[in-house]
């Protein structure tokens, strides 16, 4: 109160958050603009990504946060050239060299915080090795390391998979050389968000990784509505399911709506999809019964409604890195109910907290679905949001294990 300046020592740590794209906005994205406030009031936060979006750009001026970006926004190169020889790596950090002041700011800072995705991991080659830097590896590149992105929304493969596999051989060889060289940088550390991807990691890659679990905002998946929540929908009747991520094979899109065949439920898939896409998804609804919804961007208090007003929240996503869908489905209060498989492993307790369906097992789907009941409900809520409160899934609880993986960095040598 001396009017001097405070001494350096109670400065905040200088940390730079960066993702490639925000282009997608899905889960990922989202999940690190919910966590951006919490980890401001920690450290001293500037942004760097190559591709960003209005709600991002909105936040960082919010909280009087730079943001480092190119002067045009990065896109990943798609043609069949790009792919093979994995180009994207050299124009991606090409586009992170050219964003102004961020060679410098990478120079100086404290530590860098890399959240994977398309452009993340080029940014590790302008790293010098004294910057203590930590990845949230969210999933090894599925596209490299499985044909399930090489498949249409019916399964089929785009293009024979064994010419795929070879074709892509250079890049993922390039991947899996980031990776392991950053695991053997002394200021270093990876993450994995669930036991399952921690699992794949060490399968894929050969390197160890902890787990750093996503968040949820309890304010945008209230267990109460809020006043700005709609109470129904016009282009959707009850009784209803909601399907979460955007159409592909992946997402397992055709097997949600085969799973609410014949139950007399329809369906609101929330996530967008081509338009050729859409039109295989409503002829496939058509032809199963079932009434389906390809809802358009929402806000956060129509998600919330939909969720809320739904019957269950589905998904039959082939092996899912980490289950989130399902913390948001507990925080409302809507019955989960999640394919066996993957990261849903890692939230669901089967018949405690939600139901975990064998993926091809439609008449436990179909059982399952028509027999839910309001005394099952509140036990699942009341049990899910216990696991919320274990796993402590806050962005405040977040933004401290990023700082407790850099304090660990600190004082390596």
């Amino acid at each position: 109160m001396n009017g001097l300046p405070e001494p350096e020592s109670a400065a905040l740590p200088h940390l730079l958050v960066a993702k490639g794209s925000f282009a997608t906005m899905g889960g990922a994205e989202r999940d690190l603009l919910r966590n951006l406030p919490a980890l401001e009031k920690i450290f001293s936060v500037k942004v760097a990504t190559l591709h960003p979006v209005p709600e991002l750009v909105e936040l960082c001026q919010k909280l009087e946060v730079q943001l480092f970006s190119p002067k045009d926004n990065w896109i990943v190169p798609t043609n069949s050239w790009s792919i093979i020889f994995d180009t994207s790596r050299d124009s991606a950090k090409n586009a992170w060299k050219s964003c102004k002041g961020l060679v410098e700011e990478i120079e100086n800072t404290d530590g860098i915080h890399i959240v994977s995705g398309d452009g993340s991991l080029a940014l590790l080659d302008i790293i010098p090795d004294h910057v203590s830097t930590h990845l949230h590896l969210l999933e090894p590149h599925r596209g490299l390391h499985e044909d399930v992105l090489h498949r249409d929304l019916n399964g089929r493969p785009k293009r024979n998979l064994k010419l795929t596999k070879l074709a892509l051989n250079y890049a993922r060889r390039r991947d899996k050389s980031a990776i392991q060289k950053l695991a053997k940088r002394k200021k270093s550390a990876i993450s994995a968000n669930s036991n399952f991807t921690a699992g794949r990691i060490a399968e894929v890659y050969r390197v160890n990784s902890n787990v750093l679990w996503p968040s949820v905002d309890i304010s945008e998946f209230p267990p109460e509505a809020g006043s700005d929540e709609p109470e129904s929908f016009d282009k959707i009747s009850k009784p209803y399911a909601v399907n979460i991520g955007r159409a592909s094979w992946v997402k397992g899109t055709l097997q949600a709506i085969q799973a609410v065949s014949r139950t007399g439920i329809g369906l609101v898939h929330i996530g967008g999809a081509s338009e050729e896409d859409a039109k295989i998804m409503r002829d496939f609804a058509k032809s199963n019964t079932v009434k389906l919804w390809i809802a358009p961007r929402l806000s956060s208090p129509e998600l919330a409604g939909l969720i809320r007003g739904a019957d269950a929240v589905i998904s039959l996503a082939i092996n899912e890195p980490f289950g989130l869908t399902p913390i948001e489905a507990f925080s409302i209060g809507t019955p989960a109910i999640f394919v066996d498989e993957g990261g849903f492993k890692d939230t669901i307790e089967n018949q405690v907290s939600g139901q975990l369906v064998p993926r091809s097992d439609y008449s436990s789907w179909y059982d399952i679905l028509t027999n839910l009941n309001a005394e099952q409900k509140t036990a699942w809520t009341n049990a899910g949001r216990t696991k919320i409160a274990e796993l402590n899934l806050s962005p405040e609880a977040h933004a401290r294990r990023i700082k407790e993986s850099f304090d660990l960095l600190k004082n390596v040598e």
